[in-house]
């Protein structure tokens, strides 16, 4: 197993900081990450 280096988990750590509604989705591609995805979704007022 890979480790993952400190800088990215911090960085996935912002990333799910910042938003409030949606996902963060971590693609990983020969045991490294190499995409994260952000979905982020936002309500509107009626």
């Amino acid at each position: 197993m890979a480790e993952v280096s400190q800088e990215k988990i911090n960085y996935i750590l912002e990333l799910l900081e910042r938003i409030k509604y949606g996902s963060v989705t971590i693609v990983i591609h020969d045991e490294k990450i190499v995409q994260l995805d952000v979905i982020e979704k936002h309500r509107l007022s009626k």
